[in-house]
C-alpha cells in the first residue's frame, strides 16, 4: 500500500525514539526526488530516507546503501549549506495527513542559533520536500511553477503554504458523536466510508478497521449498528499506535507485496513477515521496487536503442536467408550452361527453350533450359555460366553476413537481457560500454577531470555451506568473474540463452549438494527464461574458454553437464545475499 497517513504515524512515531536531538552529519542526494541524512545520536548512527517519488514516495530510517552521483546536484549542495550540523528538534505528523514536518537548528553565516524546517508532503505525483526559513521556502526538490498549479507554487522565495485542507477527522482527536454524526450521513460500504471520513486512512487500512470492527472488509452501513460502530472505532484509533508490529506481507512465491504497520487480521497472517523496525519492514518492500522503477526509466532509451537495432538485424537476417535460399538455383545454372556448352549443335539461334539430355541425371532425364534469342548457343551458355559464379559469389557473402548478423543479435540480446539485471547507475554504464565495444554505440567523449565511476560489482550469495557464489549482472561482470575464477571453481550458465556467469568458490573437493542447487537455481533465474523450466549446464571453470575475437562475456566450453531447473523470486529471496 502507499504510505498512508496511518502509515506516517508509525514512522514519526520511530523516528521521534531514534533521532530526535540528532546531529546531521551527513547530507546526500542519490536520487533527484530524494535526500539521505546520516544522523549520529548518542551511541549510534542512523541514515533518514526522505523520497519524494511520484511512485514511492516515504520516509524512514534505512540500512540500505545508496550509490551518489559523481557531483552533488545544487539542491544537495543548498542542503548541506543549510541543515549540515544541525540538530533535529523536533519531528511530528500534521494533522493526521501525509505531510512530515521536522525542525533542524543549526548556525546561520554570522554564527547566530537559526531553525530551518523540512516539510515532507506523501503526496503521490504531488509529492514533494521542501526547505523554509521563516516561513519563505529556501528551496523545493521539485519546483511547481504557476503555470503547473494555479493553487499552490513552490518556488525558491514564495512563501510556504500548507497543502489545502480537507474536511476529514484527524484520527487521534476522533470523538463518538462526530464520527456517529459522518458516518450516518454517508451511506453504501463501511471501509469507503472511513477511507472518506478520516484522515490519513487508505483503502486497505480501511478494510482493515472494518474487518476489526464487524469481521468483514465489505460490511454495509445499513446491516451494522453506526452508534456502537463509532465508539468503538475511536477506541480503536486511540489504541492503534500501541499495535506497532511491522509486518511485510509476501505472496506464495515469496515475493513482496504489501507493507503494514501492524498485523492485519483480514489477510493471512502467516504471509506476513514481522520486522524488528518499520526501518527494516520499509528496506524489504521499497528498496528493490524503488531502484528497479528508477533503473527502468533511466534505461528506457537504451531499451529503444537495442529494441530498433534488433528490428534492423531481424529484417537484414530474413533478407540474407532469403539470398541463401536463392542460391540453391545456382547448380541448375552451372548443369545448364555445361549442357549447353556440349551439346550445342543440337541447338538452334532463335530458340527460346531448349530440352537436351541430363547426363548428370542418374535416371537419363532431360532439362528444360530458357535461352535468350538473341544470342548464340555458346553465349548463352556463358550467360549461364555467369549467373553461377554470381550465385556462389552471393552465397559465400550472404553466409558470411548472416553469422555476422547473428552473433550481432546475440550481443543484442544479451545487452538486453544484461538491462534487466541492472541495479545501479555503475551497471547500466557497463551495458552501454558493452554496446560502445560491439558498435551498437558511439564512443561518448570523456569529460576532461570527471571522475571515473566505481567498478560495478556482481551479486553475492554465501550458500547453505559457507561457499561463496558469484552472479554476474552484466557481460563485462561476467567476463570479469570467469577471467578470475580459479581452475577448479564451478561454472554454471544458462543453456543456449543469454544469462549470468554464475561462479561457485570451491576451495577443495566437489562441490556440495545443497550449494550446487543453490548455484543452479541462480544460473536458472538470472537468464533469459527467468527460472521457467531452464536447462543449465555447469562445467569446472578449466573447462571454460574465450576464443578470441568474440565479445565480452561470451566463451565456450566441455565436459558440462546439464540440468533442467526452476526458480522463482521467492526462492532467491531465501538465499544469504551478501550486500
Amino acid at each position: 500500500m502507499a504510505m498512508d497517513g496511518v502509515m506516517l504515524s508509525f514512522a514519526v512515531q520511530e523516528m521521534q525514539e531514534k533521532l530526535l536531538s540528532g546531529r546531521i552529519d551527513r547530507v546526500n542526494q542519490p536520487e533527484s526526488d530524494m535526500l539521505l541524512l546520516s544522523v549520529r545520536t548518542p551511541g549510534s548512527n542512523h541514515k533518514l530516507l526522505l523520497c519524494a517519488s511520484p511512485s514511492y514516495a516515504r520516509v524512514h530510517t534505512t540500512q540500505e546503501t545508496y550509490q551518489n552521483p559523481i557531483d552533488a546536484p545544487m539542491f544537495c549542495m543548498l542542503m548541506r549549506k543549510y541543515l549540515g550540523g544541525g540538530r533535529i528538534i523536533d519531528i511530528r505528523q500534521l494533522n493526521g495527513d501525509r505531510v512530515l514536518y521536522m525542525a533542524v537548528e543549526n548556525r546561520d553565516e554570522l554564527g547566530d542559533s537559526a531553525k530551518r524546517e523540512l516539510y515532507l508532503e506523501l503526496m503521490g505525483r504531488h509529492s514533494n520536500l521542501t526547505l523554509v526559513q521563516d516561513g519563505k521556502i529556501v528551496d523545493a526538490i521539485r519546483h511547481v511553477s504557476f503555470d503547473m498549479s494555479r493553487v499552490r507554487q513552490a518556488l525558491p522565495g514564495l512563501p510556504f503554504t500548507m497543502p489545502p485542507a480537507q474536511d476529514k477527522i484527524i484520527p487521534a482527536e476522533a470523538e463518538e458523536a462526530q464520527v456517529y454524526q459522518r458516518l450516518a450521513a454517508a451511506n453504501g460500504r463501511l471501509d469507503k466510508a472511513l477511507n472518506e471520513i478520516l484522515m490519513g486512512v487508505g483503502p486497505v487500512t480501511a478494510r482493515e478497521i472494518s474487518f476489526r470492527l464487524t469481521g468483514l472488509t465489505h460490511a454495509m452501513l445499513e446491516d451494522v449498528n453506526l452508534q456502537d460502530i463509532a465508539g468503538r472505532l475511536c477506541d480503536f484509533l486511540r489504541k492503534m499506535p500501541s499495535l506497532k508490529s511491522p509486518r511485510v506481507l509476501y505472496d506464495e512465491k515469496g515475493a513482496p507485496k504489501d507493507i503494514f504497520p501492524f498485523l492485519y487480521l483480514h489477510l493471512n497472517p502467516d504471509l506476513q513477515k514481522e520486522y524488528a523496525s518499520l526501518g527494516n519492514a520499509m528496506d524489504a518492500f521499497y528498496a528493490g521496487r524503488d531502484r528497479r522503477e528508477r533503473i527502468n526509466q533511466k534505461s528506457a532509451t537504451l531499451r529503444h536503442v537495442i529494441k530498433n537495432a534488433l528490428e534492423r538485424d531481424e529484417k537484414k537476417l530474413a533478407l540474407q536467408e532469403e539470398e541463401l535460399s536463392d542460391s540453391a538455383r545456382m547448380e541448375d545454372y552451372r548443369i545448364a550452361g555445361e549442357l549447353l556448352t556440349a551439346q550445342s549443335y543440337l541447338v538452334s539461334r532463335g530458340q527460346s527453350q531448349v530440352e537436351l539430355p541430363n547426363f548428370y541425371d542418374e535416371n537419363g532425364g532431360t532439362m528444360l533450359i530458357d535461352l535468350d534469342i538473341a544470342l548464340t548457343p555458346a553465349q548463352n551458355a556463358q550467360k549461364y555460366f555467369k549467373k553461377y559464379r554470381k550465385a556462389r559469389s552471393a552465397m559465400h557473402l550472404a553466409a558470411e553476413q548472416k553469422e555476422k548478423t547473428l552473433a550481432e543479435i546475440a550481443v543484442l540480446e544479451q545487452a538486453m537481457e544484461d538491462i534487466g539485471t541492472c541495479e545501479t547507475e555503475d551497471e547500466l554504464g557497463d551495458v552501454r560500454a558493452f554496446l560502445t565495444e560491439n558498435g551498437v554505440l558511439k564512443p561518448q567523449p570523456q569529460k576532461r577531470g570527471s571522475k571515473r565511476p566505481p567498478v560495478s560489482k556482481p551479486h553475492h550469495y554465501v550458500s547453505s555451506d559457507g561457499l561463496d557464489i558469484f552472479v554476474g549482472k552484466n557481460s563485462l561482470q561476467n567476463e570479469r568473474l570467469t577471467h578470475d575464477a580459479q581452475g577448479n571453481d564451478l561454472w554454471l550458465h544458462a543453456k543456449d540463452m543469454p544469462g549470468s556467469h554464475v561462479i561457485v568458490r570451491v576451495s577443495q573437493g566437489n562441490c556440495p549438494e545443497n550449494t550446487l542447487a543453490e548455484a543452479l537455481k541462480l544460473a536458472s533465474f538470472y537468464s533469459k527464461g527467468k527460472g521457467m523450466g531452464v536447462p543449465v549446464d555447469y562445467t569446472l571453470r578449466k573447462y571454460v574458454k574465450k576464443p578470441g575475437g568474440t565479445p565480452t562475456g561470451f566463451v565456450i566450453y566441455t565436459h558440462q553437464k546439464t540440468l533442467v531447473v526452476d526458480a522463482s523470486e521467492g526462492d532467491i529471496a531465501r538465499l544469504k545475499e551478501v550486500k
